[in-house]
């Protein structure tokens, strides 16, 4: 499998200061499919070619999917750009993928002459598609179709291309171009597509995807067809496009257009306040695991409580945890505050041992999120594979919309809630947990109660029995 870039225009060998790799150096990097090295067949000051070459492993990306059967072995995956090549372009080029250059990062934001030449991909949909996806992008595209060989006789090509891109475009745009469409051209992914999946196409798609004709196929494609995580990812986008912002000042326009209509009562902060009580009752814990920590809110009260010794926050989104470490000051905290904070990149709705050994975890307002059939998972996860001594949930209350005038009937709070529950349907739904997974239940009110429609945000503590 490999993929060229090449820039022919003077001072072209800073190539290699914003790809980050030496020309003068052969660059080599072990996967769990494979390896891939990065070379330079030319570096000039007015040509230089980097080429990045992925020696897949057939055996040990079987192993690593846990698949069987002969043809997981013989087939075109080690030679056909895909998922693959995606991974190894964020895996050896991830600097250049964010944006950053050590050595010439006044030059991350300049357009060049680029061209990449890929020596053969799989495209479900033709030399037509091929061209659908990347025109519009700003990018000349020349397509051979490549005839597939079996026992040294060439058949018919099954839709495998040369294809080569030249365009005047900065060396991120094309390194996310290229990580986006290819498994989008091959409409497969090697590895199962979680929730996390629709953070990655909004990141990498920022300023481009929003506006792109062929987006909603892009959007499906990429995201295997799964239908929630289509919809969310639709409606971020058409936000983006509406209002000509990236996406990511879309999600912080949406973000405070909730937080403006609770912003009388400033519930936030009485959540926020609710559970640092909840987690702190009975004496300060030693750990503390917050499930879907967003920007690190809870995360930056409980740092204050110098008696927890360990705070880690999760989540399924790499743009709110860039946010929390951002917050919460990595780079500059204390050597002993620093050792007591963790991130983790990680699903709630997935098993992993790092959740195991907390004495107390939270989901604050994080489990609306989830689309229904997810919580038996989630459930399963937390409840029954971490089992913390206690586990803090709070949700909206459904109840207490109608006392928002700004809120349409019928409406939710936020974009991305999948539901919202009333009082007895919280109430069931918690108790039935706390029944199967031997735990005690209590529930408590957050915020103003109103007599008829109760508080605005309703919390449910969990005790291990």
């Amino acid at each position: 499998m490999l993929i060229s870039i090449t820039c022919r225009a003077e001072d072209a060998s800073d190539l290699g200061f914003l790809l980050h790799k030496n020309p003068a150096a052969v660059n080599e990097t072990e996967t769990a499919f494979g390896r891939v090295v990065v070379f330079y067949p030319e570096a000039s000051e007015r040509c230089c070619t980097s080429a990045l070459l992925l020696e897949v492993d057939p055996v040990r990306l079987v192993r690593a999917r846990g698949a069987h059967g002969l043809d997981q072995y013989v087939n075109d995956r080690p030679y056909a750009a895909s998922s693959l090549a995606s991974v190894a372009i964020a895996t050896v080029f991830g600097t250049a993928l964010n944006g950053r250059s050590r050595d010439r990062q006044e030059r991350v934001g300049e357009k060049m002459p680029l061209s990449a030449m890929i020596a053969a991909v799989r495209c479900r949909g033709g030399a037509g598609l091929i061209e659908r996806l990347f025109v519009p992008l700003g990018y000349r595209v020349t397509l051979s179709e490549e005839p597939l060989r079996l026992g040294g006789e060439a058949t018919a090509s099954g839709g495998v291309f040369a294809l080569t891109i030249e365009g005047m475009q900065t060396v991120q745009d094309l390194l996310t171009h290229l990580y986006v469409l290819l498994p989008v051209l091959d409409n497969a992914k090697h590895y199962f597509v979680g929730e996390d999946e629709v953070d990655k196409l909004l990141k990498r798609g920022a300023g481009w995807l929003p506006r792109h004709p062929e987006r909603e196929l892009i959007t499906q494609r990429y995201l295997m067809y799964r239908s929630a995580m289509v919809r969310s990812a639709i409606s971020q986008l058409d936000l983006a496009e509406e209002s000509g912002e990236c996406l990511e000042e879309a999600d912080d326009r949406r973000a405070a257009a909730e937080e403006a209509g609770e912003a009388p009562l400033r519930l936030n902060d009485l959540r926020l306040r609710a559970a640092q009580e909840a987690v702190l009752e009975g004496g300060p814990p030693k750990r503390v695991l917050d499930l879907g920590c967003g920007e690190g809110r809870l995360l930056r009260l409980l740092l204050r409580e110098t008696r927890i010794e360990e705070i880690c926050g999760v989540d399924v989104s790499t743009v709110a945890l860039e946010r929390a470490a951002r917050a919460l000051r990595f780079d500059s905290l204390p050597e002993r505050q620093r050792a007591r904070v963790s991130l983790l990149h990680g699903s709630l709705v997935y098993r992993d041992e790092r959740f195991r050994g907390y004495d107390v975890a939270t989901l604050i307002e994080v489990i609306e999120h989830l689309d229904p059939p997810r919580l038996e998972a989630m459930a399963q996860v937390v409840f029954g594979h971490a089992r913390p001594a206690r586990v803090v949930v709070t949700t909206p209350n459904a109840e207490y919309n109608v006392l928002w005038p700004s809120l349409p009937g019928g409406s939710f709070r936020h974009a991305d809630h999948r539901f919202e529950w009333p009082r007895p349907l919280f109430r069931d739904w918690a108790e039935r947990i706390a029944d199967r997974f031997g735990y005690d239940v209590a529930f408590r009110p957050v915020g103003p109660e109103h007599a008829d429609a109760g508080p605005p945000t309703q919390m449910a503590v969990f005790e291990r029995k």
